[in-house]
């Protein structure tokens, strides 16, 4: 981070990209696992990277699980939700350290596999969460993998979403960084 400019075109565009999570669309196909890497990538300290993205998560999930969730589904969303999923919180700290160890440059073939490492990860943390706490899978290995085959079509969302607004998100800040370098 090299201004302030620069960490305010950063805060607003992870906050933009988790808080796309209230606006209608296809499962998983968000930019918020492409705002985790890139927050593990170009934030500083270490604590702010975790801190930004899941401080907004966190807000975005109070919206949607005591707003949005509620209306949608009453006998299921009863009372005061004051946090998601702990399994997606855990994700989310995955992704942020990925983009913290994978992408020291803003080259395409460390945004690939950081944005392909982030999605998996994301998908096996996830869905091991989704079966654990299950009661319509077994808790066996077959279990496990029955839930792990069944989110298969989530996955190829999360794939496709964090490969898109990974390009876009790191194109932006690049593009950012070079019409800087062009003015000054």
């Amino acid at each position: 981070m090299k201004d302030k400019s620069s960490l305010s075109i950063m805060i607003g565009l992870i906050f933009l990209g988790v808080m796309s999570r209230v606006i209608p669309h296809a499962p998983n196909f968000t930019p918020v696992g492409a705002t985790a890497l890139f927050a593990g990538a170009l934030l500083k300290p270490k604590w702010i990277s975790f801190a930004i993205p899941m401080m907004v998560l966190w807000l975005s999930d109070l919206f949607l699980n005591n707003v949005v969730y509620k209306n949608q589904f009453p006998p299921i969303y009863s009372g005061w939700s004051w946090m998601g999923d702990l399994f997606v919180y855990i994700g989310f700290v995955t992704i942020v350290l990925i983009g913290n160890w994978i992408i020291r440059k803003i080259r395409f073939r460390q945004l690939f596999i950081a944005s392909l490492l982030a999605s998996v990860s994301f998908y096996l943390i996830t869905n091991f969460g989704v079966w654990y706490h299950s009661t319509v899978w077994p808790q066996n290995l077959n279990g496990l993998l029955a839930c792990y085959a069944f989110a298969l079509p989530f996955f190829m969302n999360t794939i496709a979403a964090d490969l898109l607004f990974t390009g876009i998100l790191f194109g932006i800040y690049s593009y950012y960084q070079i019409r800087v370098k062009q003015l000054a």
